[in-house]
């Protein structure tokens, strides 16, 4: 199963981009053994200017076909690393190609794009600027693959 950051702007070279990519490609080393595909974003932007429905048009083709979708609200969920893990792993097991993590725009995202989702997951609820969400994002799906594999780097 492939991971996914769907996200809301384009991140430009520096330590943030470092940062995620870093993640990313340990999450896909990690998650290879575990029978998780390569994790990726696939960046949107809205150069319209048509705002949160646009955003949401954009995110929604970026998605890809049969992925479960998780998205970033803070109107979601709060869950422990190895909750997110244990979701992971069972979308996994079931058979699930993909799982799309969706991060919106500086508006947030459309109530049809959070009624799309299959999970609505908040790190709090404080508003997280979108880089910082992003690197955030990145870090736990490294720590989900971490968990499942039984690494020491997750500790409770």
């Amino acid at each position: 199963m492939r991971l996914t950051i769907c996200a809301v702007g384009r991140l430009r070279k520096g330590p943030e981009a470092d940062l995620i990519a870093n993640y990313l490609a340990r999450a896909t080393r990690t998650g290879r053994a575990l029978g998780l595909g390569a994790a990726s974003v696939i960046e949107v932007e809205d150069r319209k200017g048509g705002g949160q429905q646009a955003e949401a048009a954009l995110l929604s083709k970026a998605i890809p076909d049969r992925a479960r979708v998780i998205s970033l609200d803070e109107r979601g969920t709060l869950m422990t690393s190895p909750d997110l893990a244990n979701l992971v792993a069972r979308w996994r097991d079931d058979g699930i190609p993909e799982t799309a993590f969706v991060i919106g725009g500086a508006d947030g995202l459309t109530d049809e794009m959070r009624a799309r989702s299959d999970h609505l997951l908040s790190f709090g609820r404080m508003v997280w600027p979108h880089m910082l969400a992003r690197a955030m994002l990145a870090e736990q799906i490294y720590r989900a693959t971490t968990i499942l594999s039984g690494s020491p780097y997750h500790r409770v």
